[in-house]
């Protein structure tokens, strides 16, 4: 199965037996790799690979992990404050070591690539309209911490059924402005395609856990610009209508 990011993923067995190999997407940092996974192996909100060191397939980088449950989606029983609470255990987590810039700027830019092979205006103007802030990992005089850098619900896994939930997905692992894990929950939210109750549990449960990414008050002012490039990047790849929508607000 291929992944929208180019990474391509193998499950051997059945059942929660089963092993995960996970072909990355070409280009692939080895080094920083093999970082992301060390993180991941030593982290209490991430699921940890079954080797820390990726395996070279041809010109291409191989991790192996777990089989892990996904979340299905029921909009009745997402778990928005469990994916609250576990962003804030992994923004509070101090990994050992360097580890590499979180990589939401360079999803961005790979979406910018997307806009040229499949133009659209109204995304194009969007994306022109961002702030200098997107372009960068981190923000001047905020917090830095372990960043996920592709959250959505998806990136939820557990071992069983009643388990708690971990974050999977180490590709966009890294350092960075803690705001960019809430950015798309909180685009997705001014688009109209994420409910007023369920944003509202997904922000008290992150602050409640004590999460560093948002001061007290209201949220909007950190987020927004966060917020409209999560909107830009993921209606470059998918021309949803309230997204379009979004986007032609931002640009007007």
């Amino acid at each position: 199965m291929q992944t929208p990011s180019g990474a391509e993923i193998h499950v051997d067995g059945c059942g929660l037996d089963a092993v995960v190999y996970k072909l990355h997407r070409p280009g692939t940092d080895p080094r920083q790799l093999a970082t992301r996974l060390r993180v991941a192996a030593a982290s209490q909100a991430l699921v940890s690979p079954l080797s820390a060191q990726p395996e070279r397939v041809g010109d291409r980088w191989r991790s192996v992990w777990p089989f892990v449950e996904t979340v299905v989606p029921q909009p009745e029983s997402l778990p928005w404050a469990e994916a609250g609470g576990l962003l804030a255990r992994l923004h509070r987590e101090e990994p050992a070591g360097r580890i590499p810039p979180q990589g939401w700027p360079q999803r961005l830019r790979r979406a910018m690539d997307a806009l040229r092979e499949r133009p659209n205006a109204t995304v194009r103007r969007a994306a022109a309209a961002l702030p200098d802030a997107v372009w960068r990992a981190s923000s001047p005089g905020r917090p830095a911490t372990a960043v996920h850098g592709d959250f959505h619900l998806g990136q939820l896994g557990r071992s069983a059924a009643g388990a708690p939930w971990l974050l999977i997905d180490v590709d966009d692992l890294g350092v960075g402005d803690p705001a960019w894990d809430l950015a798309r929950p909180a685009g997705f939210w001014a688009a109209g395609l994420i409910p007023d109750d369920d944003w509202a549990t997904f922000v008290d449960a992150y602050r409640d856990a004590d999460g560093p990414a948002l001061p007290a008050g209201d949220p909007w002012p950190v987020l927004e610009p966060f917020a409209r490039a999560a909107v830009v990047q993921a209606a470059a790849h998918h021309r949803d209508e309230l997204l379009l929508a979004a986007c032609a607000r931002m640009a007007s």
